[in-house]
């Protein structure tokens, strides 16, 4: 997705790439520059399938829209290491909907309320946003539970509950008080 990003050549547009795990919806964010080149997306490959902590280390597939982004390069990049490249079908954004979805929440629950001046502030907002996503924000579709969270069915007295600020207050979070 991209971010406008204010710098001292002006309003600057930022690339930012992400992955999400669709079995656990982990997102994780592989880069953010102003020019998504080859050589940017072969870095981004290296560092995905890299042996040690590499995001897609426990994955077989990995499925990306059409964008001319992934190259022919990328995608063999993925092969060597043995992850094979599913396309979606064309003009079918429903068939990334969960990509889809993860960009109309950082957009309407961080973006749209910020100004970002420099890639710094930007890469900080990624990370608390991305944060907030894996460890504290309720998903839904997953039975409304917290990802990184523990289940913790005992009743809660209205004074045990603390809030839990990100980004100055703009994300929240409410647990249990230890």
């Amino acid at each position: 997705f991209t971010t406008e990003v204010w710098t001292p050549r002006g309003l600057t547009t930022i690339y930012t790439l992400f992955f999400i795990d669709l079995k656990t919806r982990r997102v994780h964010i592989a880069g953010s520059t102003t020019n998504p080149d080859e050589s940017f997306m072969l870095q981004v490959a290296r560092t995905l399938t890299d042996a040690v902590d590499g995001f897609l280390l426990p994955h077989r597939y990995l499925i990306c829209d059409r964008d001319t982004k992934f190259t022919a390069r990328f995608r063999h990049a993925l092969k060597a290491a043995g992850v094979a490249t599913l396309l979606t079908p064309y003009r079918a954004p429903d068939c990334n909907g969960y990509a889809e979805w993860f960009v109309r929440s950082i957009k309407e629950e961080c973006f749209e309320h910020m100004i970002f001046f420099g890639l710094g502030p930007l890469r900080l907002a990624l990370f608390e946003y991305v944060e907030h996503y894996n460890a504290e924000r309720p998903h839904q579709g997953v039975g409304n539970v917290v990802l990184g969270g523990s289940p913790d069915s005992r009743p809660t007295p209205p004074d045990a509950v603390r809030c839990e600020e990100r980004l100055g207050g703009l994300l929240r979070h409410y647990r249990r008080a230890a």
